[in-house]
């Protein structure tokens, strides 16, 4: 028994910072996930205590998110000196399970992921909170169809993030900058099955017209030239809706679309319905009451020749 109320049941799996267990929460009565947080083997008891410390505030951090596409932190518990975090327990897949199953992705598939993503990354990073280790690894596919990240903060208290990209190593890139460039490579592993090269700009060859112009606005070195949050999702909401960039706005890759009043997202997607035309004027009225004026006398004609009619005949 784990703090005196998760009971655990079986392993899960196991990472870099440490292993994850399924737990049943006793005074909840739910299950839960459970990361026991391990140092590494031999380390100095110092450092082992800084480490748990990080991991610890990294934890408490990520709880500060509330979103559907984030996998919440219920607690922070205490057992040997050692954190154990407990989180919503998600029954489904890691993307990088998936992509070693069945290989790349359909590039309608891969946007419909990278949005949900993009979202959850969006929430967190409206709280403050940064990811910097955006993986595969680190996105679930659950069964229930919802699309979740996971592990905010840990990699990088733990000293081994590995997807920060090139804005990693600029000691003034905040962290959110680095998400964006880490999703953009994610997009590019899920559709060309292997990681963007470090040299020159990553071509997907195989994410079409919709999804190509993402990625590559994602992967720029710059992050001043790099795709905007609410474009990239935007964006992959269209593409993974079937839809195309409208004409003239392919190469716009770091403009956003102008907000819709009230909101931060983008304006109309394409085929949205065309605004409605200006109301008749006057001139209109009076044309369409002299119209209606003469249809009614022709009809007082025909009514009157048929009577004359019928009464000649009697």
């Amino acid at each position: 028994m784990i703090a005196e109320r998760y009971r655990l049941i079986g392993r899960i799996g196991e990472g870099v910072t440490g292993v994850a267990w399924l737990a049943r929460d006793e005074l909840l009565e739910r299950d839960v996930a459970l990361k026991e947080v391990r140092g590494p083997a031999g380390a100095d008891p110092g450092a082992a205590r800084a480490l748990y410390g990080r991991l610890e505030h990294a934890a408490r951090t990520a709880g500060r998110v509330s979103h559907r596409n984030v996998v919440a932190v219920h607690d922070v518990a205490t057992c040997d000196g050692r954190p154990w975090i407990v989180m919503e327990l998600v029954r489904g897949l890691a993307l990088s399970d998936v992509l070693e199953g069945e290989g790349p992705l359909t590039p309608h598939r891969a946007a419909h992921i990278g949005a949900e993503v993009l979202a959850g990354l969006r929430a967190a990073h409206a709280s403050g909170v940064a990811h910097l280790d955006v993986k595969p690894a680190n996105v679930l596919l659950a069964n229930d169809g919802r699309i979740l990240v996971t592990g905010f903060g840990m990699a990088s208290a733990a000293g081994t993030a590995g997807s920060l990209g090139p804005v990693a190593s600029a000691a003034d890139a905040p962290g959110a900058e680095a998400d964006l460039w880490s999703l953009g490579a994610l997009l590019f592993t899920a559709v060309e099955g292997r990681y963007p090269d470090g040299d020159g700009p990553a071509v997907a060859e195989r994410a079409g017209p919709a999804l190509a112009p993402v990625i590559e606005g994602l992967l720029r070195q710059d992050p001043a030239e790099r795709m905007t949050a609410a474009e990239a999702e935007h964006r992959l909401r269209l593409a993974s809706a079937g839809g195309q960039p409208r004409a003239g706005t392919a190469g716009a890759a770091s403009a956003p679309a102008p907000a819709a009043p009230g909101g931060d997202g983008p304006g109309p997607a394409a085929g949205s319905p065309p605004a409605a035309g200006p109301a008749p004027g006057p001139e209109g009225g009076r044309h369409a009451t002299a119209v209606l004026a003469v249809g009614i006398a022709l009809l007082v004609l025909v009514v009157a020749a048929l009577v004359w009619v019928v009464a000649g005949s009697g």
